[in-house]
């Protein structure tokens, strides 16, 4: 094969491709915004209808309208006249896309949609088209030439397709004010939704699961502690129950080094005093964000009275899925 025929190949697409996205610009126009208004004003979801390479575009742009705040669904065409169409309500906008403006699956469903009364958004390269004709708003994503050499294949019309419903999405997004945390709520099972909803009440252990000794408690009770609760630490508590220290397997190591018996050695002389409190209503991101500041592998979680409520390490911020 030709390298260099390869990346010319390759260069006339992408360039192909630019000049047909600049065109766009000029059609950023008041079916542009009057298209945005009736989506914006939709009591139910934006149903988009496609076939073919148009149906595979229609997918992520309903998907990108769901994921930033516009419900919206994809219907594929062919499926919507054996039965899908009934997912369509008369609170619904309908976006249809049809580089032709004549897919016969899409035509056939004209009827149905005037008959239900919901507004249609016709998507397509066509505006003398029986689809452009019968739709509420017209969306032109007309392309002079596909990038394809034959001109045949779906390549640059599809790319503008999919550039003018990002284009609908961020511009709804902006309107409606929609928020990071709103993002996060539809994205749960991302790293992206657990760094903004997780909180470290999510994920601290609770009630016997908590590493706890008082501060009169001998290392033999404490080393027990440790191993049994697997936090790499423990709390020191007071007679009120109230936090007042930590021993960690850090420190044990240090004592190792200066002492040959440890078993009868009271906690209250070798615990760290200092020790960081965090409020179980945090995020659990802004924990980690903490315990890497301060180079330290575990947390304690208290109320306002510094009662011990949880703790947690680096292990279950790793556990969580937000790192």
């Amino acid at each position: 094969m030709d390298e260099q025929a390869l990346k010319k190949s390759a260069l006339a697409v992408i360039n192909s491709e630019i000049q047909a996205v600049q065109l766009l610009r000029d059609r950023i126009d008041e079916d542009f915004i009057r298209a945005c208004k009736l989506m914006n004003q939709c009591e139910g979801r934006v149903i988009v209808l496609g076939m073919g390479k148009s149906g595979h575009i229609g997918g992520k742009i309903a998907a990108t309208l769901a994921s930033t705040g516009t419900p919206a669904f994809f219907v594929h065409a062919g499926e919507a006249s054996h039965g899908d169409l009934g997912m369509v309500t008369g609170h619904d906008v309908v976006l249809a896309l049809s580089n032709s403006g004549e897919t016969a699956e899409i035509i056939t469903l004209l009827p149905l949609i005037k008959r239900l009364g919901v507004p249609l958004i016709a998507m397509t390269g066509c505006r003398h088209s029986m689809l452009a004709d019968c739709a509420s708003v017209v969306l032109n994503v007309q392309v002079e030439r596909e990038a394809c050499p034959l001109g045949l294949a779906p390549t640059s019309s599809t790319t503008i397709a999919l550039v003018m419903g990002d284009a609908l999405a961020i511009a709804l997004f902006n309107a409606r004010g929609f928020t990071a945390e709103d993002f996060a709520f539809s994205h749960p099972g991302g790293s992206l939704g657990k760094r903004l909803l997780l909180r470290v009440s999510d994920i601290m252990h609770k009630n016997e699961a908590i590493p706890i000794v008082s501060m009169t408690a001998l290392m033999s009770e404490v080393l027990l502690e440790i191993t049994e609760k697997k936090l790499g630490m423990t709390v020191v508590v007071n007679e009120n129950k109230q936090v007042v220290g930590i021993f960690t397997d850090g420190d044990l190591r240090r004592m190792l080094g200066k002492n040959d018996n440890i078993q009868q050695i009271c906690i209250a002389k070798v615990m760290s005093e200092s020790c960081t409190i965090i409020s179980q209503s945090i995020l659990a991101v802004e924990a980690m964000r903490i315990m890497e500041e301060k180079k330290i592998n575990g947390l304690i979680v208290t109320d306002e009275q510094r009662h011990v409520i949880g703790a947690l390490n680096m292990h279950d911020l790793i556990q969580s899925g937000i790192i």
